[in-house]
């Protein structure tokens, strides 16, 4: 018999319908992106008050993927406009949601915030996890924007009550293509900031000690995404990843021998942003030239209507073998293709057409996508199985009902491969008919990525390390 220790910290844990939205919200997920990699959960503690500084790039899906990669009950903040449906106010409550009021929104009811803070006070006693957005707002810039003072002033609040007892833990999603179905995404917990150093400064000082918490917090928040000062720098270094994060990736599985799977994409784009900083800040006008230099051949690929993509197969060469592989696989995937394309198109196109109508930022439309998916795949897939059921029987309809998913899987790889072999064929149209352009094209592309791959050496030469 085993004696349990009871270190006097109250455990949290999830209730039965937390954890059946928590499975719900993960399976689809997993549905959504190809993959979602959590880095450093062990830095959120398993028991006791936590705080999370969450970065904010994609609305409800952020709250999904932070609440899926923790195995405790997330209590959020949300702003109160979303608690003016009873329903949905029942569902969030439900969930553990604690109602914030935002100056924006609600300028008359800023006084009830207090509730909220005693509602967070009290979660923390209990031992709980509370999420925060500092940031206020959803946006879709390659940034964390300068985040408002509540988390602070929630963390040195409780600091004064109860000393040494809070955890406030930075946290980073990042996303590889925000909008795209499959894409990447990745979910960093950062080191605990520490809020004890400020506490006699906030007794002396509130003001003071709140605004220092704040600048620590937003920089914890930094550490653990890809982070552009400006937003005009933002597009230039949206341009350079564009055109040469592919090559350094395919430079890493050459050199390194690594998966796919393996490149951590993330700390490329740090890499890009660090170097495009430190180039701003001694070469400004070999910045200005490559930044040139890129808009030139964009405006190239506008004129000749081919994507970048197409240029760079062009250079590189497929081999026979290879050629002979896609072909093979192109032929004997087409009727697969046909058969998922034919059976999914209604639960893929609906979602997607929804989302390009209903959502009025970039940041929502994921979020209407993913919201629409869960309705449209489950009631078309059971449309469509009752059916077969009905003219085929039972047995046929568990068979069709089996190759619903790994049909449809399949049927997006052969669209977007499609997609890929229809640009080659574009430009290998050009080639033919306006030799000089195709030449042109590529002769740019080769000056540019051989440009950029001085400046990493350059770079790293001076850094005397690299980040790559």
């Amino acid at each position: 018999m085993s004696a349990t220790v009871d270190t006097g910290v109250p455990r949290d844990t999830m209730d039965g319908f937390y954890r059946a939205v928590r499975g719900v919200g993960r399976f689809w997920l997993w549905f959504f992106f190809r993959s979602v990699d959590v880095r450093h959960p062990e830095r959120v503690p398993a028991v006791g008050a936590v705080l999370l500084c969450i970065n904010h790039p994609n609305n409800f899906i952020d709250s999904l993927l932070v609440g899926g990669a923790l195995r405790r009950k997330v209590h959020y903040l949300a702003t109160a406009g979303l608690f003016r449906h009873p329903l949905v106010a029942r569902f969030l409550r439900a969930c553990g949601a604690i109602p914030v009021y935002r100056r924006q929104d609600d300028p008359d009811k800023m006084d009830r915030n207090l509730g909220a803070f005693e509602a967070c006070f009290k979660a923390f006693g209990d031992g709980r996890l509370v999420a925060i957005y500092p940031e206020g707002t959803t946006h879709a810039e390659v940034r964390v924007q300068r985040i408002k003072t509540g988390a602070a002033r929630l963390a040195l609040g409780y600091e004064a009550e109860r000393p040494g007892e809070l955890q406030v833990i930075p946290v980073g999603l990042n996303f590889d293509a925000r909008k795209s179905f499959r894409g990447r995404v990745l979910v960093s917990f950062g080191s605990p900031i520490p809020v004890t150093p400020y506490r006699d400064a906030y007794r002396a000082d509130p003001v003071t000690a709140v605004e220092a918490l704040t600048d620590a917090i937003q920089w914890g928040m930094e550490a653990e995404v890809v982070h552009v000062e400006r937003i005009d720098e933002s597009r230039l270094v949206n341009a350079v990843q564009e055109l040469y994060r592919g090559e350094l990736v395919r430079e890493l599985r050459e050199e390194r021998g690594l998966a796919e799977r393996q490149i951590d994409l993330v700390r490329l784009s740090r890499a890009i942003v660090d170097s495009t900083n430190y180039f701003k800040r001694r070469e400004p006008a070999r910045v200005e030239r490559i930044w040139q230099r890129i808009q030139s051949y964009r405006a190239l690929l506008a004129e000749y209507h081919v994507k970048d993509e197409a240029v760079r197969a062009r250079l590189e060469r497929t081999r026979p073998r290879q050629r002979i592989r896609l072909t093979w696989e192109a032929l004997a995937g087409l009727p697969l293709f046909v058969y998922g394309a034919t059976v999914n198109f209604l639960p893929y196109w609906i979602p997607r057409w929804v989302a390009q109508r209903r959502a009025r930022k970039e940041t929502d439309y994921a979020t209407w996508r993913l919201l629409t998916a869960m309705v449209a795949v489950p009631l078309f897939w059971g449309l469509e199985i009752w059916i077969v059921a009905r003219l085929a029987g039972r047995g046929v309809a568990l068979a069709f009902a089996l190759s619903l998913p790994l049909s449809g899987v399949i049927a997006y790889r052969y669209w977007v491969g499609a997609g890929r072999l229809r640009s080659r064929l574009r430009f290998g149209a050009l080639a033919l008919t306006r030799e000089h352009a195709a030449r042109r094209l590529t002769t740019e592309r080769q000056a540019l990525i051989a440009e950029l791959e001085r400046a990493k050496n350059d770079y790293l030469a001076a850094t005397k390390g690299s980040s790559f």
